[in-house]
């Protein structure tokens, strides 16, 4: 093993870091921008914003909770404490989110009843709305997700749909997981 080796591989992270990394710092606390976490739900990308999001982890080992609605997959235990985990996707479009290299966790807080893991089939980064870009959002045409979806916005030519943890956690179908 050659020494540039390591090198050329630090090399090429910085290289991939550099192409994703954030505004320059007037852009990121510019008045009106808003900034959150983009992931995927099928072929529907949509993003929270930054302030709802606490964690992003890869899929845990979970325990069944016998007696549950299908979508709530079990609990998982993040540093002592149990949290129960949701497959967003069998929730929202009644299609079971399949766990591959890309699979992740949100972890989001229920107010004061602690924490829920929404299971996603991709989290890809942080995005950064301006007030232009907000000012032409179009509203949520998909019935199933009108309740959570604020607006939806264009980026680079794609979709996404502002999604509203706070919306879902109040939800009273997502609160009740008895079967």
């Amino acid at each position: 093993m050659s020494v540039q080796m390591p090198f050329a591989i630090l090399a090429e992270y910085e290289r991939l870091s550099l192409v994703h990394q954030a505004g320059v710092p007037e852009q990121i606390e510019a008045p009106g921008l808003w900034r959150g976490i983009a992931f995927r739900i099928g072929a529907r990308r949509l993003a929270s914003s930054i302030g709802e999001v606490n964690e992003i982890m890869l899929p845990q080992v979970l325990t069944p909770v016998p007696g549950t609605r299908p979508w709530l997959l079990g609990v998982a235990n993040v540093r002592g404490n149990l949290v129960p985990v949701v497959d967003l996707g069998l929730f929202l479009f009644d299609s079971v989110t399949l766990t591959g290299e890309r699979t992740r966790v949100l972890l989001v807080r229920q107010g004061n009843s602690g924490s829920v893991g929404l299971l996603v089939d991709e989290v890809s980064g942080q995005r950064s709305l301006t007030l232009e870009m907000q000012s032409d959002a179009e509203g949520e045409d998909d019935p199933r997700l009108q309740r959570f979806v604020e607006r939806n916005v264009r980026i680079e030519a794609q979709r996404l749909g502002i999604f509203s943890m706070l919306r879902l956690t109040r939800a009273v179908d997502f609160q009740q997981a008895a079967a």
